[in-house]
């Protein structure tokens, strides 16, 4: 079926008629512009590799370590993050429909609900999420090269002085892992779907290296799965089992958002869906289950929660097992950072500026805010990683994902008119390029969702009594309200106050 700008194919997916019709447009470049048929080649496996990658890293160790460090006993950890992996897989799943049928990265479809120039503002606020992840995952690969160095020239190297509290070594290590994964970026997004293919299996195997070794030192399950929770399961663990799901749910709520700029290469509906429900929750509970476990561990061994990877790595007495374990900690970083944290905020930044940003430059972007956050502070305390980082970006980023859903799925149908996605005065140019419905449902959902976030006493930056105390109760379940208010929000004002745009040029259904 082919209407005057676009073509629809027999599986669903749909092209321009007239590529060449955005040469001129300003809102597009060869990033931006939709993905031709012959392009989205990629398949279930690639996608299932793509999570392998992104899920089999340190900051996702570091979600069940953590929950193990504040007291979880293995089963309450392994339900709470096997729970919360299946929720954010529902957004995840159908934003990403979008990305396959039209071919459009994240930043493009959001201009579709706020407008072509309003996606900027989801689209930017993506972006320095994704830079604060970058950063921390920057840091914590560093970590390993300067764990690394130091089994090959000993203590000069691990005992140098300190410059802003860290040694100088750690801050050469941390540069040197910065401008390695910067080498990646300038491959492109096919060089990255080489490296995920062949580093995601090697990493799957180094967590289970790690996590046989801590078994055999601590004399196997028995020890470890006997671990009583300090929490029971009363009322002290039922306090912290909400923000902790919502947490785990946050986790991956940047990837709710932005899955359309991988699954636009999709080959169909049916090779992205499968590729990501075989991908992500069952990654995501292998890692956690083999994160408690050898945590777990650690509290067996030596009457403690080591919660980081890298740190416990370092108690190995063989520098050939330190060596290898902390290189395959390099990839694993590697692999999930470049794809999670430089896709997303490339296009996003690219969006804001089309003429001047492609993909590589972005990328280059990226990697500068991505220090400037101080991603140190951030992993510092568990608490602070899961309950002030994760929940708090968690709520906005599911007040966005509420609009996204309810206006694809309920109000367009999943209709869209591609070409006017990269047109001003289009059906999705709306007032000035903004269309107020989408920022002030994103607005209003992101206020009730975090309005009222609290800090436990010297446990992170927010008051005790939350930043509105009225508000506080909700942040416990900032991602769910976020979502729920953002949902509700755009749906009620985009009926009772239609632009005339949408009533006048409606997309014709597409198949």
């Amino acid at each position: 079926m082919t209407t005057t700008e676009q073509t629809v194919h027999p599986d669903g997916r749909v092209e321009l008629a007239d590529p060449d019709a955005l040469a001129d447009s300003r809102y597009a470049n060869a990033e931006l512009a939709p993905t031709r048929l012959p392009e989205r080649t990629w398949t279930t496996y690639n996608y299932a590799a793509l999570w392998m990658g992104m899920a089999h890293n340190i900051p996702s160790y570091l979600l069940a370590s953590g929950l193990v460090a504040i007291g979880m006993n293995w089963l309450q950890a392994f339900f709470t993050i096997t729970l919360g992996n299946l929720i954010v897989l529902v957004p995840l799943l159908l934003n990403s429909h979008a990305g396959t049928k039209y071919g459009i990265p994240f930043p493009v479809f959001a201009r579709a609900f706020y407008g072509v120039r309003g996606a900027n503002f989801p689209a930017l606020l993506r972006a320095f999420i994704a830079c604060g992840w970058f950063g921390i995952q920057t840091w914590i690969g560093g970590q390993a090269i300067y764990v690394i160095v130091g089994e090959l020239f000993g203590k000069d190297w691990i005992e140098a002085s300190a410059i802003g509290g860290h040694p100088w070594t750690m801050w050469l290590s941390f540069a040197f892992f910065w401008v390695l994964q910067m080498v990646l970026i300038f491959r492109g997004i096919e060089g990255l779907r080489r490296f995920e293919n062949w580093a995601a299996p090697l990493v799957t195997v180094a967590f289970l290296v790690l996590m046989v070794a801590i078994l055999v030192k601590a004399g196997g399950f028995g020890p470890i799965l006997e671990q009583p929770s300090k929490l029971g399961w009363d009322a002290d663990f039922w306090k912290i089992f909400a923000p902790s799901l919502m947490g785990m749910i946050a986790f991956w709520a940047t990837l709710s958002l932005n899955m359309p700029d991988f699954t636009r290469f999709g080959k169909g509906q049916r090779a992205q869906v499968w590729g990501q429900i075989i991908g992500l929750p069952t990654t995501m509970s292998f890692i956690a289950l083999v994160s408690i476990i050898t945590t777990s561990g650690t509290v067996v061994l030596y009457g403690s929660a080591i919660w980081d990877p890298v740190e416990l790595t370092r108690r190995f007495e063989n520098p050939v097992i330190v060596t290898i374990g902390l290189v395959m900690a390099i990839l694993a970083t590697m692999s999930c950072n470049v794809a999670a944290n430089v896709v997303s905020p490339s296009y996003d930044f690219a969006n804001a500026l089309p003429r001047w940003l492609n993909f590589r430059t972005a990328g280059l972007l990226t990697g500068v805010i991505g220090i400037l956050i101080q991603p140190w502070r951030l992993i510092s305390d568990p608490s602070i990683y899961i309950f002030v980082w994760l929940s708090f970006y968690g709520g906005l980023l599911a007040s966005v994902a509420g609009v996204l859903i309810a206006g694809y799925w309920v109000i367009d149908r999943t209709n869209l008119n591609l070409a006017d996605l990269y047109r001003p005065g289009g059906r999705y140019w709306y007032a000035a390029g903004w269309n107020w419905r989408g920022v002030v449902a994103t607005l209003l959902g992101s206020l009730l969702a975090v309005g009222g976030a609290y800090s436990n006493p010297g446990a992170g930056p927010f008051p005790e009594n939350g930043l509105i105390p009225f508000l506080k109760p909700l942040y416990d379940y900032s991602w769910a309200v976020g979502l729920v208010v953002g949902f509700i929000a755009y749906f009620v004002l985009t009926l009772t106050a239609p632009s005339r745009q949408s009533t006048a040029t409606h997309a014709a259904p597409t198949y």
